[in-house]
């Protein structure tokens, strides 16, 4: 270590120090074997195996995850230039992942994978909706922000204003308060307009779900809109409308779009009529997996294009297997459903359920089905939501395109 620090010191496992090695950024509560100097949560401390530092992160004793690695550079110095190096570079990603209206509308700072742990930042033109889930950002976030609203000031496109979303039930492991409101209490509009794929769509950034709309599925519904030209769509679990839309304005002939939410579906409605489009999409508030078991039942084939974007159906490895069950569920219907040469674009937003079960699943309901997929595109969440091959939990999104034959 080049230079001289102050910060309380934690030795941790070797296991421990063989994950920060090949660049995963948490140390685990039960890996921590002893420290030195004056812990207090929400503190940077140095991560030591032996006499070997591997990091340093910031601590909670309330979080099972005990320390979330901020650097592996001794020499940092965790002052507002270090916080605006980060949004820079997380900033300046995106400007060229994300362009032209897409830059406009993304995540803009994924956590782990832009190296600013437990802080999600969407944006939807001038305005910055951000959560927190570490108590070490929290205690820090005047810095962050200052550094966000100056990176898109000196880049000619200015925030109007940060909302903060911390409403997510995460922020009670960290030992926070959950709340939600602008940053510098200055009320404004919490109703936006943002546009996507040549879409728009109003976005609720106080009560919409996460930051006030999912913009992982962005370029998954462009590629499932491609096929949908002269198609019958079922969009099934299709929340603020986003996947029918896209399908409808690519020309599908009609599309049923069904979410169990009445709220969900009004608002679907309001983005369709925003769109012109609301003579080719019908809404049914109802629950997916009844709705999917009364069609199976009448052997309706109405639909040759079924969509089916449900929520995550497991958040932690204990229930992996009875997700597993509701999602062979509703895809060996949606497979029975379709006529021969139908189509089907499925996906999983599980970090849990991961590809390879994913796909395990996807191949047993083709043999109960007795059909075989002949798949069009594999996909992923959109760039703006980076994926770290060394940190498996930015690896989430699995999305298929299928024939079905």
């Amino acid at each position: 270590m080049k230079s001289q620090r102050s910060f309380p010191r934690v030795s941790i496992s070797s296991k421990a120090a063989r994950s920060l090695k090949n660049g995963h950024p948490w140390v685990y509560g039960d890996e921590i074997t002893s420290s030195e100097g004056s812990l207090t949560d929400g503190c940077i401390v140095d991560c030591f195996e032996g006499s070997s530092w591997q990091g340093a992160g910031f601590y909670n004793s309330n979080s099972k995850i005990a320390v979330r690695i901020i650097s592996r550079n001794s020499n940092d110095v965790f002052d507002q230039r270090f916080w605006y190096r980060r949004i820079l570079y997380a900033v300046q990603y995106r400007r060229t992942v994300m362009q032209g209206d897409d830059f406009r509308c993304c995540r803009i700072i994924h956590g782990e994978a832009d190296q600013i742990p437990g802080f999600t930042c969407d944006r939807y033109g001038g305005i910055a909706v951000t959560q927190i889930a570490c108590l070490g950002i929290e205690l820090v976030k005047d810095n962050i922000y200052k550094a966000l609203m100056n990176v898109f000031e000196e880049i000619g496109e200015p925030l109007e204003g940060i909302y903060e979303r911390n409403d997510l039930a995460l922020r009670s492991k960290e030992g926070l308060e959950l709340t939600k409101g602008w940053y510098d209490g200055r009320e404004r509009p919490v109703i936006t307009e943002i546009s996507e794929n040549g879409i728009r769509y109003s976005v609720d950034v106080e009560n919409g779900q996460k930051t006030g709309f999912f913009l992982d599925q962005k370029y998954n519904r462009l590629a499932a809109s491609k096929i949908a030209k002269d198609k019958t769509v079922l969009d099934c679990f299709t929340h603020t409308g986003s996947f029918g839309l896209n399908c409808a304005h690519n020309g599908a002939r009609h599309v049923t779009s069904v979410d169990i939410s009445s709220q969900a579906i009004d608002m679907a409605k309001e983005n369709a009529a925003r769109n012109g489009l609301a003579d080719k999409i019908d809404y049914v508030c109802e629950d997916v997996f009844g709705l999917l078991t009364d069609l199976a039942a009448k052997k309706d084939h109405t639909y040759d294009y079924i969509i089916l974007d449900p929520p995550a159906f497991t958040k932690s490895r204990d229930t992996v297997d009875s997700a597993g069950r509701g999602y062979k569920e509703i895809n060996l219907k949606a497979m029975k459903l379709l006529p021969r040469g139908g189509y089907l674009a499925t996906c999983s937003c599980s970090h849990f359920m991961t590809d390879e079960l994913f796909r395990r699943m996807l191949s047993s309901a083709a043999r109960d089905a007795s059909v075989s997929l002949r798949q069009i595109e594999a996909r992923t969440q959109a760039p703006d939501h980076p994926i770290l091959w060394n940190v498996p939990e930015t690896d989430y999104l699995k999305f298929y395109i299928f024939q079905v034959v």
